[in-house]
């Protein structure tokens, strides 16, 4: 859905992006995580071919940068940093608006209108100015905007920033219901466990990819797999020297209370370790696997880029 080659924007002596490889799947949610000042903003702004590459090729939705420019921006959305909308004029005026400006018949527009109104919570509010909306409903309103026109893309800049949590949790479902759709989802966002839960794939970024996994992938790579085994009341000894000796266990230590297994195929190595336990004698409490949060991964390979 989303195809770059060398593509690169230079300001000046700056290069904000450069020389970005890239390679985007048809209904994939795809996270792309980088500090402040990476370049991911102007990355997005390529894409959606609101401004002009500096070299590079690039293809959006089957439409090529520099030569298709209005195909790529009636194929997309882009919810950018600021809302974007008229305060004077009420949520529903807005709305309607837009959707003409997309191409959306009168009737169209309304039925678009009303519908991500009320997808968003905001029906009730349709008549009101958005001057007097909060900047959670303001941040509600520009993402219902991007999606009017159900784009096969939807570019996302931190989507849940400034939203309460039932706010925010609308608009991840909102995420995964276009994922159903088989929509593509452009994600950037700070929000390293909502790139967690919602990404199929990421994308570290910083004014060029540096890795491209699955989060998952990306933990097992760098940290490995691990279980953790609670027993109760406690481990014994002798079930430490027991989990050691199971085939496929790389490495098992006590860790409060529980005994934390390494293993390179823990679906395959972890009914062994549970039937081993029990048949010495232990009683188990639950088995769990350990993720390495997402924050660690991030900082090892992107900080570990620049050191």
């Amino acid at each position: 859905m989303i195809r770059t080659e060398k593509l690169t924007k230079r300001f000046g002596s700056l290069a904000a992006v450069d020389g970005l490889d890239l390679e985007v799947r048809e209904g994939e949610v795809f996270g792309f995580l980088g500090p402040n000042g990476a370049g991911k903003t102007t990355t997005l702004r390529l894409l959606c071919a609101l401004i002009g590459a500096t070299s590079g090729t690039a293809e959006v939705a089957g439409y090529r940068l520099g030569r298709q420019d209005s195909e790529i921006r009636a194929a997309v959305g882009i919810l950018t940093e600021q809302p974007g909308l008229y305060e004077r004029q009420s949520a529903w005026e807005n709305l309607v608006f837009f959707a003409t400006l997309y191409g959306l018949n009168g009737t169209t527009a309304a039925r678009q209108a009303e519908h991500f109104l009320r997808l968003m919570g905001l029906w009730d509010r349709r008549l009101e100015a958005v001057a007097t909306f909060s900047r959670g409903m303001k941040q509600k309103m520009a993402i219902a905007r991007a999606a009017l026109h159900e784009p096969r893309i939807l570019f996302l800049d931190e989507p849940t920033t400034g939203l309460d949590p039932d706010a925010a949790k609308t608009v991840r479902e909102f995420i995964v219901a276009l994922r159903g759709q088989g929509r593509t989802v452009f994600l950037c966002t700070h929000n390293l466990d909502e790139a967690d839960r919602l990404c199929d794939r990421i994308a570290f970024f910083r004014q060029a990819v540096i890795r491209i996994d699955t989060p998952d992938h990306l933990r097992a790579e760098l940290y490995g797999r691990s279980t953790e085994i609670r027993l109760i009341p406690t481990p014994r000894a002798e079930d430490l020297v027991r989990v050691r000796a199971v085939a496929g266990v790389r490495e098992a230590h006590l860790e409060n209370g529980s005994i934390i297994v390494s293993a390179s195929d823990p679906l395959r190595t972890n009914p062994l370790l549970v039937r081993t336990l029990v048949d010495g004698g232990a009683q188990v409490a639950y088995v769990i696997e350990r993720k390495v949060h997402l924050e660690e991964v991030y900082l090892s390979i992107v900080e570990g880029q620049t050191s």
